[in-house]
């Protein structure tokens, strides 16, 4: 099997920040689902503004 090139790879917007997310290996059975590029984001996704809460 030839090696991909990382520009090859599907992308997304993240949810909640909008930064494109690229396709990893351990998404590979879940990447429709995936609709987060971290865990800061998943958490601060009610908040409407993204950055550190007081």
């Amino acid at each position: 099997m030839r090696m991909k090139h990382k520009a090859d790879l599907p992308q997304k917007p993240c949810a909640h920040c909008g930064l494109p997310m690229v396709w990893r290996k351990k998404w590979a059975k879940v990447w429709t689902e995936v609709k987060y590029c971290s865990e800061r984001c998943r958490r601060a996704r009610g908040s409407s503004t993204p950055g550190p809460q007081p």
